[in-house]
């Protein structure tokens, strides 16, 4: 049965990618194990990077992290799933006219960092707006699932009719349909221009939801008793990382970076966000940190070449560098406990204060977004607790 749902609610981008961003710990439990197989989740988000749309990214690089925390309590037949996330930019002048203006930032990836990292970097230039064409480059680029219980979808946000370019919008929206990818058409603009520019004809012929946003509002963020705590935690969390490979310092240094981006915009929330991630099975950075990496299958630190590991564990014999990564894996299990502990308090604390703000019972804007997510990933048999 095909979803056809349309918002009509104006919409600030932040709590647009928050469509994911429904459910966060609802226990107390320390993360399940790394998911190298399993339940997935497959997320592609297009951006327009034309001149008008700053207020689009800023939102969107703000917000990353709410987009995964949303599976952080969903289950898939009792399974916790991974989220992976791929990045596309278009409608940008400063890119290839042979693109079609049109630039895949990053594939389908686990490696969060990386994504926050590439958000910071998108400046807006004018150019051609091609829906239709960036909608096939990601249906056909990009390493999607062949699982048909894999909850797939692109969102795709822009300001610009939907039918520019040489690709017709609806057939690329078909054929995503057909590969059981859902298309979610996101309108920077007033309704009535989605409508007369086709944004919402892309969500019917995708098995999507028509969303209505305004890009140049600032995301709110509610201010809760338990933020500061949880951004203390996250910077002890830091501390149990290994960083181990010949990437290991351009890692490690990643990690800080988006960190402090994170807390460039303290009303966004995006510190907080990002903290409640890292304390996830989705915050899962096997290639870099040994703590991560002993959980995946196939692990033996003998395999790892000394001059590869940090200096403190070059001299240690295969007992002391286990029992040293074992000590770090237990540190990093309880601040993870604790976070989502907090989280789930923080949680109830938001819900209860928008309840006192919003007591005729209309949807805010976050309810609004959960009703897209909870209808689409619960048609692929997920459960958000």
């Amino acid at each position: 049965m095909k979803t056809k749902m349309i918002v009509r609610t104006t919409l600030a981008l932040g709590t647009c990618l928050c469509f994911v961003s429904v459910a966060s710990a609802q226990d107390s439990g320390a993360p399940p194990p790394p998911v190298t197989t399993g339940p997935k989740v497959q997320l592609a988000i297009l951006l327009d990077t034309s001149s008008s749309m700053d207020g689009l990214i800023e939102q969107a690089k703000n917000q990353l992290w709410k987009v995964v925390n949303t599976f952080i309590a969903a289950r898939q037949n009792g399974q916790a799933p991974h989220v992976e996330v791929a990045l596309y930019e278009y409608g940008n002048n400063g890119l290839a006219a042979d693109t079609h203006w049109i630039r895949r930032i990053q594939p389908l990836t686990r490696d969060l960092d990386k994504i926050s990292e590439e958000l910071f970097r998108l400046k807006t230039n004018g150019g051609e707006e091609y829906c239709g064409e960036v909608i096939r480059k990601a249906v056909d680029d990009l390493a999607w699932d062949r699982d048909s219980n894999t909850y797939k979808a692109i969102f795709i946000a822009g300001n610009e009719p939907f039918t520019q370019g040489p690709v017709d919008p609806l057939q690329a929206c078909k054929e995503a349909v057909s590969k059981g990818i859902i298309v979610n058409p996101i309108h920077c603009g007033p309704e009535a221009a989605g409508i007369a520019g086709k944004w919402r004809d892309g969500a019917l012929a995708a098995d999507g939801s028509f969303l209505i946003i305004d890009s140049d509002k600032a995301v709110v963020h509610v201010q809760a008793p338990q933020d500061a705590e949880i951004v203390k935690l996250n910077t002890q969390l830091n501390q149990t990382y290994i960083a181990y490979g010949k990437h290991a310092a351009e890692a490690s240094s990643n990690q800080m970076a988006q960190d402090a981006n994170s807390m460039r915009s303290a009303t966004s929330g995006a510190a907080v966000q990002r903290a409640v991630s890292k304390a996830s099975q989705n915050y899962f950075n096997s290639s870099w940190d040994l703590v991560d990496a002993k959980r995946d299958n196939g692990f033996d630190i003998n395999k790892i070449p000394k001059d590869d590991l940090p200096e403190n564990m070059r001299n240690m014999d295969e007992a002391a560098r286990l029992a040293f990564i074992d000590e770090k894996a237990k540190q990093r299990a309880d601040l993870q406990q604790h976070i989502l502990q907090l989280n789930h308090d923080r949680d109830a604390y938001v819900a209860e204060k928008l309840k006192r703000e919003n007591p005729s019972g209309t949807d805010t804007l976050d309810s609004a977004m959960t009703k897209t997510v909870r209808s689409q990933a619960s048609a692929k048999g997920y459960k958000f607790e």
